[in-house]
């Protein structure tokens, strides 16, 4: 195990009505707040509404900026930031899942800073402050809603660009805190739901698959995450009002990516950087981007450390222990996530979702190279994105 230091900050509230208590939790921040939202699904679930009357209810006024789209954009964040400024606002309340949760942050990083908000995620800049942020989960996916990162497509130059801003000193965009209600999730087609599920998943794998030995207490959590998502990600496309089974989910995807699953490992996000350059460029939900990436990677790689692909095989999946072939095992650990993938409605090719393959050597060249299993280099993306094929 590899030293490390753990640094949950913010709060989380779960359960059914906590969005009701919105207003308490902004008001020690100032009486003007930002309220950044998707499309307006918000206002017709009668979910705008009430966060609006718990911060009035507060003396809070409300700036909307509604509007994010999936795979959010640095355009689009740019015009966040420039009314925060204009309008002086005191913290940010994201309404949504990750992308409106990380359009808040690139906001939140750039309404304290003079200059383009993109030199954070160039390292050009170092971020020492930025405005606080809050959030009202209702899609469980990304684990934004206690975490550093900020994941923003750069739409302004010839080629789109798909980056994540992590600041080094962490607490600066980690929000203040979260309110996550299982219930706000009930509203979820069953594609947005299994985009979630294969997201929180893939989290959970990235800190599973890693070169560093001796870290069976949280090989052994990692494991346990995958188990509760899989078996509730299969109840809750059944059943999209399972109030258990989404608050399972929920919950689990704010562990997936705080950082506690991968405490003591290197994790290994080559999986996650080679899918930002598909959706980058075809604009397809990273959560089905995932579900293609993945086994490719996975078939790729495995063969640098067969132990940990069977274990995973054996733990995750209960495939049967061969002792002659571990080999075997990790293939068809890998075939059971396929199939898996399968089973909740997303694709696991690229061919399924129709995305073409003239540009692979493009993305592999823009794709940023990471890896413990193995590190990327651009023959080895360009190579996954061929296995992606199907």
């Amino acid at each position: 195990m590899e030293n490390f230091v753990y640094d949950k900050s913010t709060k989380i509230i779960f359960g059914r009505d906590t969005e009701k208590i919105a207003g308490k939790e902004v008001k020690p921040f100032g009486s003007k707040v930002m309220l950044h939202y998707g499309s307006g699904s918000i206002k017709k679930s009668g979910l705008f509404d009430r966060v609006v009357k718990s911060l009035n209810d507060e003396g809070i006024e409300v700036i909307e900026f509604g509007g994010v789209k999936p795979n959010p954009t640095l355009s689009f964040a740019k015009q966040g930031i420039k009314l925060a400024k204009k309008e002086n606002v005191d913290f940010i309340l994201a309404v949504g899942g990750g992308s409106v949760i990380d359009s808040a942050k690139c906001i939140a990083l750039g309404a304290l800073y003079d200059r383009d908000v993109w030199d954070f995620a160039e390292r050009k800049a170092v971020a020492k402050d930025a405005l606080p942020i809050g959030v009202i989960l209702t899609i469980p996916a990304t684990g934004s809603e206690s975490n550093h990162y900020s994941v923003i497509t750069n739409d302004e130059g010839p080629y789109p660009l798909k980056r994540d801003i992590i600041v080094e000193n962490n607490v600066v965009i980690k929000p203040q805190f979260a309110i996550l209600n299982p219930e706000l999730s009930f509203t979820l087609s069953s594609f947005q739901t299994a985009c979630g599920i294969s997201d929180i998943l893939a989290h959970t794998m990235e800190r599973y698959f890693t070169s560093v030995n001796d870290v069976d207490f949280t090989d052994r959590l990692c494991e346990a995450t995958m188990k509760t998502v899989i078996r509730n990600g299969l109840i809750v496309i059944q059943e999209p009002d399972n109030y258990s089974a989404r608050a399972e989910l929920m919950w689990a995807g704010s562990v997936a990516h705080n950082n506690l699953l991968g405490t003591g490992r290197a994790p290994d996000f080559a999986s996650h950087m080679i899918e930002h350059e598909l959706s980058a460029i075809y604009d397809i939900a990273h959560g089905a981007g995932l579900t293609i990436i993945f086994p490719a990677w996975m078939k790729h790689v495995y063969k640098y450390n067969v132990p940990r692909f069977a274990q995973f095989a054996a733990r995750v999946w209960s495939v049967d222990d061969n002792f002659y072939s571990m080999e075997s095992m990790a293939l068809e650990g890998i075939k059971k996530l396929t199939d898996f993938y399968r089973e909740i409605g997303l694709p696991v090719s690229l061919k399924e979702a129709k995305i073409p393959a003239d540009r692979f050597k493009e993305m592999a060249e823009k794709a940023v190279k990471l890896g413990s299993i193995k590190k990327m280099t651009t023959e080895d993306i360009y190579e996954i994105y061929n296995l992606a094929v199907g």
